[in-house]
């Protein structure tokens, strides 16, 4: 079901400062040169904490619990749907969390907002799995998103995805092995031996509790 339009999103939009950029993928019609608007991470954050990316946070549950358990860790939100993100936003101002902030943007132009090599972990918790064949490269996983992540990422940095979907998973496994990435801590059922330090975001919980398994894995530029 489609989501309502909520209410007076722009002016929303101009009073929370926690959404720091709303980006178009219209940016490549710009020439290449034009399309960077890199942002400095202390000066967003104002200090020098290690910097983690959700890509498709939605309403904002699993970074917002991040933030508020690790205050020496900042956190960016990255949200395509302006009507999703700005739930995200208005939950971390009522909190209150000086290490959140948010992009309202698609995953495929961040290396024209975020400085190389700035990023420690990316969080892929639930994406879309885009099942049919014809859409692959639309996956959070397809090869042009992981060189992406590799141009972001600082060495060692970890990529942690989380999916319901068995399909997307296979993908995922086999295209971040091609990929120049190796995989380790892949479990198909993550319920089955669940980490205490494990934070469900609102699709996981609602998955879980219907049954289904929960696929995980943590990915490494090889």
């Amino acid at each position: 079901m489609r989501m309502r339009r909520k209410k007076n999103l722009g002016k929303r939009f101009e009073n929370n400062d926690y959404i720091v950029l709303c980006k178009s993928t219209d940016i490549y019609r710009l020439p290449e040169e034009d399309r960077y608007d890199v942002q400095n991470l202390k000066e967003m954050f104002n200090n020098d904490n290690p910097v983690e990316l959700e890509i498709g946070c939605g309403k904002g549950t699993f970074v917002t619990t991040k933030a508020e358990r690790n205050p020496n860790v900042n956190y960016i939100g990255v949200e395509i749907i302006d009507n999703v993100i700005i739930s995200a936003a208005e939950t971390a101002k009522a909190k209150n969390l000086p290490n959140v902030r948010f992009f309202n943007c698609g995953a495929e132009i961040l290396q024209y907002l975020l400085p190389k090599h700035s990023i420690s972990n990316i969080y892929l918790n639930f994406s879309c799995p885009y099942p049919k064949k014809q859409y692959e490269n639309h996956r959070l996983t397809y090869s042009y998103f992981l060189e992406i992540y590799k141009y972001l990422l600082v060495k060692d940095g970890l990529i942690k995805q989380k999916t319901d979907n068995d399909g997307f998973f296979e993908f995922s496994k086999q295209s971040f092995l091609e990929n120049g990435f190796e995989i380790f801590d892949v479990t198909d059922d993550l319920y089955a031996n669940l980490p205490s330090d494990n934070i469900a975001t609102e699709y996981e919980t609602k998955f879980a509790s219907m049954g289904k398994n929960i696929h995980s894995l943590t990915a490494r530029i090889k």
